[in-house]
């Protein structure tokens, strides 16, 4: 019955998440070995009834620790509501209820919040309420079928606080980290373009207006390059669509790699990508650009396409100048590089003055 925590959840089988299913094996095996330190201890205690129903529980958490692993998760699920609701009824009467294996009952709750579904969840709380007060209501009319002494009674019950306390901690801690790896990825899918892996241009606008904030406090250059694929378009229509999400990848790749760690780099929209180089003026930018399209030159992009083509890149420089803003370094760096288009490709331009 230690396995209370394991989740439910009743959306299609292909909508479920297969961490929480992960989480009810390693709870199934958990319960399942608390089961067998009980088998131990009630026989230590002198109560063999409630030994061999611990063998019937850790068949049934082993019943369920297979199903989840065959994804046969509804079994595992039905296995594991019986198991501690049974558990936790027959060793509240036959002993009482200062056993503490009602504490059981109260480890679905989080399981129940966290991966069932709002109506799902509705019902199996209320199942469970009902449940838990119906015991304890039915324990003010009865006396225990099968006492114990005080003395082992006691060891019970800070036996099933301690499991309890324990498990707990270990289920909170998971959704813990199950909270902070979904803010992480939050963030990322907010920030990142899903093809490059670079930064979106959403979340690059939001970088350099900082720049650009910090540029008017300070003073220190920011350089800007903006930079296109040259023919992007006859790569698509000669090898498709997919060789030219890799050469977009490759072209990402590329640039980064001839980036220093402070510089930032966003896919700015299609095959254009723009460049933020922070304490760099527009010559030390011009530098960094023409060492980014000698770096096209250098690279071999038949193994990336799969025929035989070359891929290069124009780019326009500009530098942020006082009293300007982020749209206006732009501008003059997409001038540039339309200059640079229309001088031949494959070419560094830099702003006029």
């Amino acid at each position: 019955m230690k396995s209370a925590s394991a989740p439910m959840n009743y959306e299609p089988e292909r909508e479920r998440r297969p961490q929480f299913w992960r989480l009810a094996m390693r709870c199934a095996q958990i319960a399942g070995t608390v089961d067998v330190i009980f088998f131990f201890l009630f026989h230590a205690l002198g109560s063999p009834v409630l030994a061999w129903i611990n063998v019937v529980s850790v068949a049934m958490y082993a019943g369920a620790y297979y199903a989840l692993k065959y994804h046969k998760n509804k079994i595992a699920v039905v296995l594991i509501w019986a198991e501690v609701l049974g558990h936790a009824g027959l060793g509240t009467v036959l002993i009482g209820w200062e056993s503490g294996f009602h504490y059981y009952l109260l480890m679905f709750i989080p399981a129940i919040c966290v991966s069932a579904s709002r109506r799902w969840a509705v019902y199996a709380l209320l199942t469970l309420w009902g449940y838990y007060v119906a015991l304890d209501a039915l324990m003010w009319y009865i006396e225990p079928l099968q006492p114990i002494p005080q003395t082992a009674l006691n060891i019970v019950h800070l036996f099933n606080l301690s499991v309890v306390f324990a498990m707990f901690s270990y289920l909170a801690s998971y959704y813990l980290s199950m909270v902070v790896s979904a803010q992480r990825k939050l963030r990322e899918m907010a920030t990142t373009d899903s093809l490059t892996g670079l930064f979106n241009r959403r979340h690059m606008t939001y970088l350099a207006e900082k720049e650009v904030s910090r540029f008017r406090r300070s003073g220190h250059p920011v350089g800007f390059l903006l930079l296109d694929v040259d023919h992007f378009k006859s790569i698509n229509d000669a090898f498709g669509h997919e060789a030219g999400d890799r050469v977009l990848g490759c072209v990402a790749d590329v640039i980064r790699e001839e980036l220093r760690a402070q510089d930032l780099i966003g896919r700015w929209g299609g095959e254009e990508f723009l460049v933020i180089l922070p304490d760099t003026n527009a010559d030390k930018a011009q530098a960094s650009a023409e060492r980014i399209r000698k770096a096209f030159l250098a690279r071999d992009w038949r193994a990336v396409i799969g025929g035989d083509i070359d891929v290069t890149i124009s780019i326009g420089v500009s530098e942020l100048r006082t009293g300007e803003d982020l749209s206006a370094a732009v501008s003059r760096a997409d001038e540039a590089l339309y200059r640079g288009k229309t001088g031949g490709r494959n070419r560094v331009e830099l702003e006029t003055i």
